[in-house]
């Protein structure tokens, strides 16, 4: 088999998801790895309970948590490509096809958005928070519009690097394996990774996994946003400005790179003070004395996330292109 296939494969379910989404009749695998957190923490709760019930038993069991997690994701994945590979190749490269489509989720985040700002443009704000909701991990219920527009935007600027950039990196380096052992750290986190009290010790590991799994992706996405505004006109300088001045003032040493990037491109500010679990968490304004978010800044916020995608799908090729010259055939892929 060509050591190319997984440049055309990478090509191929990129293409897919930008088509179809997230089809929600259709089994997907990161739901899978979602239900095995739910079992994996309940499991992780009883054996605490049972023991001291320690700040230091539930950074164990979290632990235990996140390497049980991440390695039946990457290990169910490893036997089915090698399953699916020795019964024939059309089984295999539908599998992998499946696999790479599912790591991506571009045309959901940019549906949602559309959707959030529909309901916005017609004036009814309450659905536009109940749908925003859907997309965000704060409390949406007492935010006007300019505050639903910011979360659009930050949402935006955040899941490019989490489910674009990161996605397409890891399978450049490592096939549907690495990708998938990225999806399981990136929804430990999005389950665990809470700095509060429920979560603040079990899903610590998790959080930390994820800030150093995403440490790379993130700088390489607001470097793509960089560059996507140098080619639609937006003010690539601001960006580049604000990326390398704020970048690192956010509490999360990731979302602060994208969340700058796209702040100075589109010049509005993103961050501040935002109410997650009733309690409010401060976080730092990025880009203060910038305009307020208005349609306008969405709409232009969304073109970008699609352009730099699109660069962001070159890179990875070029990535995929130099694993495969030294490599031969690169590992992860199931050939």
């Amino acid at each position: 088999m060509s050591p190319f296939v997984p440049i055309l494969l990478t090509l191929a379910a990129f293409l897919l998801d930008c088509l179809l989404g997230d089809p929600q009749n259709w089994p997907h695998p990161v739901r899978l790895i979602g239900r095995l957190i739910v079992v994996g923490e309940k499991a992780c709760r009883r054996i605490s309970a049972r023991l001291s019930g320690s700040d230091v038993t539930l950074l164990v069991l979290g632990g235990f948590l996140t390497f049980g997690a991440v390695a039946v994701s990457a290990l169910t994945v490893y036997v089915s490509l090698a399953l699916f590979g020795s019964i024939g190749g059309a089984l295999w490269f539908v599998l992998v096809l499946y696999l790479c489509f599912t790591t991506f989720c571009l045309k959901d985040l940019l549906t949602h958005v559309r959707r959030v700002e529909g309901h916005l443009a017609a004036s009814r704000l309450n659905e536009a928070r109940r749908s925003l909701s859907w997309i965000v991990g704060r409390d949406t219920a007492h935010l006007d519009e300019p505050a639903v527009r910011r979360a659009l935007i930050e949402t935006m600027a955040e899941n490019f690097a989490d489910g674009v950039v990161a996605p397409l990196l890891y399978l450049a380096l490592g096939g549907p394996v690495l990708a998938y052992v990225y999806k399981a750290v990136n929804t430990l986190d999005s389950m665990v990774g809470y700095k509060n009290e429920q979560y603040l010790h079990l899903g610590r590991a998790s959080a930390r996994l994820d800030d150093l799994m995403n440490f790379v992706p993130a700088r390489i996405a607001a470097l793509l946003l960089i560059a996507g505004a140098r080619l639609t006109g937006l003010d690539h300088k601001k960006a580049y400005a604000l990326w390398r001045k704020e970048g690192r003032f956010h509490s999360s040493p990731n979302s602060g790179q994208t969340e700058a990037a796209m702040a100075g491109a589109i010049g509005v500010y993103l961050g501040g003070p935002s109410l997650y679990a009733g309690q409010i968490v401060v976080k730092p304004t990025l880009g203060e004395g910038l305009n307020e978010a208005a349609a306008e800044s969405v709409r232009q916020a969304a073109g970008l996330v699609r352009l730099s995608a699109v660069l962001g799908l070159l890179l990875g090729f070029v990535l995929e292109a130099l694993m495969i010259l030294i490599l031969s055939t690169p590992w992860g892929w199931g050939f």
